[in-house]
């Protein structure tokens, strides 16, 4: 088999064969193919596509490409949740202990922040000492014994997809929806999971803001998984606005933390966490539909089981478990804070979620390349959310940094995020559809 006529087959519009698609996986993992042609093949894919069927194909491919997670030893439905990225939406730091306390075995693999968007490793390595770098080994031996573990990608695992995902980036195809699908659904297909819910963007902070676009993406997602053998419902969340109130590393650990202690949690973060909640418990057989999979939840959370999983989630990945019980006296704090103030009386009626992550990378709290460091105890905590009302002199965020130029840089950002005017906004439903 040579690249170049499977090239020139693309680039004619043709549909390739499953035994092509994966040399082309193996070739961009082993690389036997050079990144000259398997660039020129992936912009051929931008403008001819793929089909359904040569999208769950090349999934396949790219998943098999390097290791699998075999979890066939780990009794029950094994059910995992992916977000395409938002800012504040640390939703899987609560959302994963409490549905292992309704007895579904959550295999959570994650990614770190880039960009405006943060990511879960960063969030989780806020906690000292805690370990996302797991063998697969050490995945299943926590499974078996916890029903949770919370891991980053390895080397082994989909390794085709940090080559393309590379080379995407650099030969401008990032946005083509089959190659964005195979992507995400790779790695999740390589975890051996059963169950998938999908959280899918759309709106400032989103990967794609036009909900269209994000629709016909949760749509491919949904269709490839099941060709794959994967359950999968798909939500499509508003980030018009950053999820919750802390926009951070640190921050948002502590604000799941709480609500997990039995705090009241803010309204779109609660209804977000119970819903997707919900979804995981049913997918998992724990419920016979979502809402009494929501219910479960809830439960969980009253009884202490979903912060008894969460405790023993830090224990068991190295992480300093006290941070469960008193996580502001446990978590890092940057040095130097200062308060925003609002200006003017009336409505908040902007609060740019996309604006506001790159305000907490200026902070520190993100990063603009993948070789940045991160400061965990920066970021943002919110006072205000869209259409609140406000009056002058009123705080409407503190900001945290651990260097004054950082901290007067992204408080610039973040005041450029905030609109007011004289009635509340019209706001994006939560939870605008849900595809299954």
């Amino acid at each position: 088999m040579r690249m170049l006529d499977l090239l020139l087959k693309k680039r004619s519009g043709l549909e390739l064969a499953g035994p092509e698609l994966e040399f082309i996986a193996s070739g961009a993992a082993s690389g036997d193919i050079p990144d000259y042609q398997l660039s020129a093949w992936l912009m051929a894919v931008f403008f001819k596509g793929l089909t359904k069927k040569e999208t769950a194909a090349f999934t396949k491919a790219m998943a098999l490409s390097g290791a699998r997670l075999n979890l066939k030893s780990v009794k029950g439905a094994k059910v995992d949740k992916h977000s395409t990225g938002g800012v504040g939406d640390g939703v899987s730091l609560a959302l994963a202990p409490v549905v292992a306390a309704c007895g579904v075995v959550v295999p959570m693999m994650s990614g770190r922040g880039l960009g405006h968007t943060g990511g879960t490793l960063d969030k989780l390595e806020s906690v000292k000492g805690f370990k996302v770098r797991l063998s697969p080994a050490s995945v299943l031996s926590q499974l078996k014994a916890t029903g949770l573990s919370m891991f980053g990608q390895t080397a082994e695992l989909a390794p085709s997809d940090k080559k393309l995902y590379a080379l995407r980036d650099a030969s401008c195809t990032v946005e083509s929806l089959p190659l964005i699908v195979a992507s995400i659904l790779s790695k999740k297909y390589a975890e051996d999971i059963t169950g998938l819910v999908m959280d899918v963007k759309y709106g400032s902070g989103a990967f794609l803001k036009d909900f269209k676009k994000s629709r016909e993406l949760a749509v491919a997602l949904m269709e490839t998984a099941k060709l794959l053998g994967i359950r999968c419902v798909a939500l499509l969340t508003a980030m018009e606005e950053p999820l919750g109130l802390a926009v951070g590393n640190a921050v948002e650990i502590e604000q799941s933390v709480r609500i997990l202690q039995g705090e009241k949690g803010p309204a779109d973060f609660t209804r977000v966490l119970e819903a997707l909640s919900g979804w995981m418990i049913y997918l998992g057989a724990k419920a016979r539909t979502p809402e009494e999979g929501e219910e479960k939840a809830r439960r969980a959370i009253v009884s202490g089981a979903a912060l008894e999983k969460l405790r023993l989630l830090f224990k068991w990945q190295g992480g300093d478990a006290r941070v469960a019980d008193n996580p502001g006296r446990f978590l890092p704090k940057a040095k130097l804070s200062r308060e925003i103030k609002a200006g003017i009386s009336g409505y908040l009626t902007r609060l740019d979620s996309r604006t506001i992550g790159h305000a907490s990378v200026m902070l520190g709290a993100g990063r603009e390349r993948a070789e940045d460091t991160v400061d965990f105890g920066a970021g943002i905590l919110l006072s205000k959310k869209l259409g609140d009302k406000v009056k002058p002199g009123e705080v409407m965020a503190r900001l945290y940094a651990s260097d004054s130029k950082k901290l007067s840089e992204g408080a610039r950002r973040f005041e450029s995020a905030l609109g007011y005017g004289a009635r509340p906004p019209k706001k994006e439903p939560l939870i605008r559809e849900i595809i299954q």
